[in-house]
């Protein structure tokens, strides 16, 4: 077949810039671990040589730093000065960690695919499951820092006010369980929102719950505590409320985590289920954040489903649809989307 030459160079020109974009991720760890993100907001615009002297690191280290940065779109050039600035949009993604789109955890997380290709490879060919405790340690912190930034912006200003009746509960008092609760970032920011309120967090990865606790401890919080514990065996009843985020899709077996929930809900209690934003259907979901999230589903959630019992591997792209199903399925008789962000659906299931 005869190549068309103007597709061939478009199509080339995407591959030149994904491949920018992945050698680019090494970079942004180096940015943010050393602060130079950080200082180059606060302190710009700056030459290498200044923001060498800023964050106590090697000048000519600094200065491709800052060009392959600049040629990324990721900072600024100022050629008149020959110095380096970021723009308040490069801000919040780069520098903020309190900004509702800061993005360097996601980073953190494809670095540690990346290190764990040759596992993924022969998970390929030989069916073999990963479990999420195999994983590089980079995929525990970076899945905690790229999640807590939406956490801090949308849950206790738009997600619990938008479930029925909770908010109120929570305010005067009541009892929560977060399951697949990993770094804790989820209860912590609602034990300090809600101090009436009594949470208890379950993870199945031991160095996950000690990180949490060490959080937990460093805030003074009292009315937290975490627990090493499945989704099918975490204990406790008469919760008013149970969460799950982003990490239904991540088990084995789904159905059998909704009927513990339901066990272990109080008769009015609210499960609150919030996962990656997909539409229902493979066609409606080809679009950019369909492609992150289909990635990490093939490198990560796909593999550690199939490690544990029943494995039905839902991924992280399955729909509202197919959640329905799942949630049904395990005796809960109302389900409905609460609210949504470009990257989570926020639902309501109650028993």
């Amino acid at each position: 077949m005869a190549l068309n030459e103007a597709k061939l160079n478009e199509f080339m020109g995407k591959i030149i810039g994904d491949m920018g974009a992945a050698i680019g991720a090494a970079l942004v760890l180096t940015g943010d671990r050393l602060g130079l993100y950080k200082a180059l907001s606060q302190f710009g615009p700056l030459t290498s040589h200044q923001l060498a002297e800023r964050t106590g690191t090697t000048e000519r280290y600094i200065r491709e730093w800052l060009a392959s940065q600049a040629a990324s779109g990721y900072i600024e050039y100022h050629s008149e000065t020959n110095q380096f600035s970021m723009t308040p949009e490069q801000v919040a993604v780069f520098a903020d960690e309190h900004s509702p789109v800061y993005a360097c955890g996601g980073f953190y997380s494809i670095a540690s695919v990346i290190a764990d290709e040759p596992k993924i490879t022969d998970a390929f060919r030989t069916g073999h499951s990963i479990p999420w405790g195999d994983r590089h340690p980079c995929l525990f912190c970076g899945t905690a820092k790229f999640f807590r930034s939406g956490y801090q912006a949308y849950l206790i200003s738009s997600w619990i006010p938008a479930l029925q009746g909770v908010e109120e509960k929570l305010q005067r008092g009541a009892r929560v369980a977060d399951v697949g609760c990993g770094h804790g970032h989820s209860m912590l920011i609602m034990a300090k929102s809600f101090p009436n309120t009594e949470f208890v967090g379950f993870d199945i990865h031991p160095p996950s719950i000690e990180e949490a606790e060490s959080m937990a401890k460093d805030t003074g919080l009292t009315n937290v505590r975490f627990e090493v514990a499945t989704a099918k065996t975490y204990p406790g009843d008469h919760y008013d409320l149970v969460t799950f985020f982003d990490c239904l899709h991540d088990m084995g077996d789904p159905v059998g985590a909704a009927e513990h929930v339901k066990a272990s809900l109080a008769h009015d209690g609210t499960w609150l289920i919030v996962e990656p934003f997909a539409k229902d259907s493979l066609a409606e979901n080809l679009n950019p954040v369909g492609r992150v999230y289909y990635g990490f589903s093939t490198t990560v959630c796909t593999p550690v489903s199939l490690s544990q019992e029943v494995g039905v591997a839902l991924g992280a792209q399955a729909g509202e649809a197919r959640l329905r199903d799942v949630v049904m399925s395990g005796g809960f008789t109302r389900f409905r989307r609460a609210t949504e962000t470009p990257f989570n659906l926020i639902l309501e299931a109650r028993p």
